[in-house]
């Protein structure tokens, strides 16, 4: 008798997948036949990662976890949880359940990645197998190459190949509607004793925000698909307005999945600009598994000298929205109280960090990872890395935003800095993006006290900007030294 004949269950593994529609692994542990045991091992290799989750990606995953097993309890089944290193843990649920495979969706961060093969290997040895399918991306790293064979870096002919292979991608299958479970089920913890809520004084600003789990992106879907339209080219690049999904966090969750999204607004009018949208965290993903270095090291070499200042007051300054300058205060404000913050903002306050403060990107990397409920490890490399131009197909370097003329193009009432930044809401639109040049009296009669409830700019636009644009030649003239000296 072989040891598929004697098995008595299956394990699926959740991860970065925390949905049942449209999920790979639990289908393929389904269709089994065999009794299914669904299991979330928080491996204690997350606690010592460099990388490990953030205070609001805790939260999240938290609730998450809930509404799945809630989820999972309605179907009659269960949802197994335990903390400890991964391969032993799942071992030991394996050999609890009488489980000869396991079945779960790949996961892309470069520690997982470099972790799956040695996963295997243990797991082999002990008589279990590991089906790993793709669940949380539309093709596979490495899938889709320029006609050389080499990776693409630069994002339009990455886009070009999504788009005309999307023919091949799969259609979104339904949840389970009931599955096999055990006669005895695995011991479990509670999610709780877990400890992913931190203890923050934001967490209120969350629940009020977000409704995470599958239901929740599922409600969220079918509202912006229904409302979205051609304009969302450009309603995209507006923070005050409600121009843009919000599935980030849901899709970081894997509450739901790429597919999903695309089958659902492939028809309406202006799917392929927000297709592209999926496409960039696409690209994301494809370049880190290329190039896993790029969560804290510049993929363009000569950024290596650049002159970074070190400066931990206006760091915080940064961190806390009391700048000076209206919009990036707003946006920083949203992503204390909200966890997240509109892209067009995240490109605005990266821009002010790295270009007018001269602070290292990593830096900004490091806060948005632990602040951000869509603190998606691909994507914010990327992300930083584009604005400060040391990526793949960045932003050019001398692209350097005037957030005060960034806050009159994109915010041209002063509706989102007022939400955000109340000590502001009484200024009309011609001086909410530039207090300090208001005159007295309007000041005044709006309730506004320079250096006092509201602070005056920490940096002079022009004046950083110059800055910045010599540390930039002082970072080409140290690349240009090392060269010539052969060191490189």
């Amino acid at each position: 008798m072989t040891q598929k004949q004697n098995e008595r269950a299956v394990l699926v593994a959740f991860g970065a997948d925390l949905r049942l529609a449209d999920n790979p692994a639990l289908a393929a542990a389904v269709a089994t036949g065999l009794p299914v045991v669904p299991v979330f091992v928080w491996p204690l290799e997350a606690e010592a990662a460099a990388y490990a989750p953030g205070a609001a990606t805790r939260w999240w995953l938290h609730q998450s976890l809930s509404r799945l097993e809630e989820r999972l309890r309605a179907v009659g089944s269960r949802l197994v949880v335990r903390c400890g290193p991964e391969a032993e843990t799942l071992m030991e649920l394996a050999q609890e359940s009488g489980a000869g495979r396991i079945f779960r969706n790949r996961v892309y961060a470069p520690a997982a990645l470099a972790g799956e093969r040695d996963l295997t290997a243990q797991l082999s040895a002990a008589g279990i197998t590991i089906e790993t399918l793709q669940g949380n991306l539309l093709f596979e790293p490495g899938s889709l190459r320029t006609t050389n064979g080499g990776t693409f870096q630069v994002f339009t002919p990455f886009w070009r190949a999504v788009w005309n292979r999307r023919g091949e991608l799969r259609a979104p299958v339904a949840a389970p509607k009931s599955f096999v479970s055990p006669e005895r089920w695995p011991p479990s913890l509670r999610i709780a004793e877990l400890g992913l809520e931190p203890s923050i004084d934001w967490a209120a600003g969350l629940c009020a925000a977000w409704m995470p789990g599958e239901a929740g992106a599922q409600d969220r879907l079918r509202r912006f698909a229904k409302n979205a339209t051609a304009a969302y080219d450009v309603e995209r690049d507006r923070p005050d307005h409600d121009g843009t999904s919000r599935l980030s966090p849901h899709l970081h969750f894997g509450e739901v999945s790429p597919q999903q999204i695309w089958h659902t607004v492939a028809e309406w009018p202006g799917a392929e600009s927000y297709l592209r949208q999926i496409a960039w965290r696409e690209f994301s993903y494809h370049l880190l598994c290329a190039f896993p270095q790029t969560v804290s090291q510049p993929i363009n070499p000569q950024f290596r000298h650049f002159p970074w200042r070190r400066n931990r007051n206006r760091l915080a300054a940064w961190q806390k929205g009391r700048t000076g300058y209206p919009l990036v205060d707003a946006a920083m404000r949203q992503l204390w109280t909200t966890g997240w913050m509109h892209n067009r903002a995240r490109m605005i306050v990266a821009s002010f960090l790295v270009k007018h403060l001269l602070l290292p990107w990593q830096e900004g990397a490091a806060w948005f990872l632990d602040t951000l409920v869509d603190a998606d490890l691909a994507n914010n490399a990327m992300g930083w890395q584009w604005v400060a131009g040391c990526g793949v197909d960045p932003a050019p370097y001398f692209r350097i935003f005037n957030p005060v003329l960034q806050g009159r193009k994109f915010d041209p009432e002063g509706e989102y800095v007022r939400a955000w930044v109340p000590e502001l809401a009484g200024l009309q639109a011609e001086h909410i993006h530039e207090p300090w040049k208001a005159p007295p009296l309007v000041l005044a009669a709006a309730g506004v006290r320079l250096g006092d409830n509201y602070p005056l700019p920490i940096v002079d636009h022009a004046e950083a900007r110059a800055a910045a644009l010599a540390a930039y030649d002082a970072m080409k003239t140290a690349s240009r030294r090392e060269e010539k000296s052969g060191e490189r």
